[in-house]
């Protein structure tokens, strides 16, 4: 008998404060809560915010924040972005993290121009967008805008879920609403989205299965489901369209 995997899924929503040493410390408190064989994904630069006037201090604090996650996440796995310096260039990095190790990174390629990322960011290349293991789930991330192009959904098909870590703007909530859940039923996959709780932002997190249902944020800091590869499977038989 075929034993189906099973894995808890957690998408965080909590605000972006100015001090980062409380966002790390709301973070660490909600990872703390999860189950511990949790797949987790939290907002995009969750710890700093973007932080324009303030990049070497985020950067700065990213290194060590990175050390501290990665201890504290043990057997869960931790997806969220952060700003990260190197060759004196800054990238927006997504990082996964388990049992002390980063298990993957992966530099946003698709800069959000309408608010002036690129006049900070360097970009990451496209070929970077790329299904990575974990535990035999295949996982890939697209970072907030990235989620707008179709190129990339295709990129990541086959993949068993996707993480969307946003920074999602409140006046097109909708947008991030159906982009995520289109991309669950398109990729027959499960998508754990995670936004910011900010003024700004649309607080939209939420886990959508390969068939559309969803759990959204309702003003909760967490929000959790489960993870089914049979759910995947079965899916993929009952509507073949050649994604395996």
């Amino acid at each position: 008998m075929t034993t189906s995997k099973t894995r808890s899924l957690v998408s965080l929503c909590f605000e972006t404060d100015s001090d980062f040493t409380t966002n790390l410390a709301r973070l660490i408190a909600l990872i703390d809560q999860s189950p511990e064989d949790a797949i987790i994904v939290a907002p995009e630069v969750c710890l700093s915010g973007f932080a324009y006037e303030r990049f070497e201090e985020a950067a700065a604090f990213t290194a060590t924040a990175l050390e501290t996650l990665a201890r504290r996440v043990a057997n869960r796995l931790l997806i969220f972005t952060a700003i990260t310096k190197e060759n004196n260039d800054f990238y927006n990095i997504a990082y996964a993290l388990h049992e002390n190790t980063i298990l993957y990174r992966q530099p946003k390629a698709k800069l959000f121009t309408l608010g002036n990322e690129h006049e900070y960011f360097s970009a990451g290349e496209e070929k970077q967008i790329a299904p990575f293991l974990f535990k035999g789930v295949k996982i890939g991330i697209l970072i907030c805008f990235e989620l707008r192009f179709k190129a990339l959904w295709q990129q990541l098909e086959g993949c068993d879920i996707i993480a969307v870590p946003a920074q999602w703007g409140k006046l097109r909530s909708d947008h991030f609403v159906t982009l995520t859940t289109a991309l669950a039923l398109m990729n027959q996959c499960y998508v754990v989205a995670s936004d910011a709780a900010n003024a700004d932002t649309s607080a939209m997190s939420g886990i959508i299965t390969p068939f559309g249902g969803e759990i959204r944020n309702n003003g909760e800091e967490s929000i959790s489901s489960h993870y089914e590869e049979r759910t995947i499977l079965s899916m993929r038989r009952y509507l073949n369209v050649g994604i395996e």
